[in-house]
């Protein structure tokens, strides 16, 4: 370190309460980021190492197999939407004759919303014997079964 790194010139006019002296370097020391610790160090390089191998193991498959992968799943994605589709239309025709033969019986389209609803509560929170009348096969009930706390919040009475 040098001398002019030292002393500072202030002019004779200059207002000296704006001029603070240098900082020394062990000062300017104290101020810098110590930097990431060591744990830090070792955590981030874990990390990138599992994200290395994961793309080690992506590159080392042919281009084959990673377009037939995404072409499986795009099938799977399909299949499901058309699921969906498939669903909800027969819900609805259901609901339809439903609320049709609600109309010719007298019941109010209130009251065949309020039957459904009982009838669903009664599948997720009544005991496991509640099939409809036999209209639920085991393995759709045990499927409805994976899902209960999510269904338990569609059909809340309201």
């Amino acid at each position: 370190m040098s001398l002019k790194d030292q002393l500072q010139i202030v002019p004779a006019d200059a207002d000296v309460a704006g001029f603070a002296p240098p900082p020394t370097p062990a000062a300017a020391a104290k101020t810098e980021p110590a930097g990431p610790t060591p744990e830090q160090l070792a955590e981030r390089n874990a990390a990138l190492s599992e994200r290395l191998e994961a793309m080690d193991e992506l590159l080392a498959k042919s281009l084959k197999d990673i377009l037939a992968d995404h072409e499986k799943a795009q099938e799977a994605a399909l299949a499901w939407d058309r699921f969906g589709a498939m669903w909800m239309l027969s819900q609805r025709a259901m609901r339809r004759v439903a609320m049709d033969l609600g109309a010719q019986l007298g019941v109010s389209e209130q009251e065949i919303v309020q039957r459904a609803m009982g009838y669903a509560n009664a599948v997720l929170n009544g005991a496991d014997e509640e099939d409809l009348g036999g209209t639920i096969a085991p393995a759709q009930m045990q499927h409805i079964g994976r899902h209960k706390a999510f269904l338990r919040g569609q059909f809340r009475g309201g």
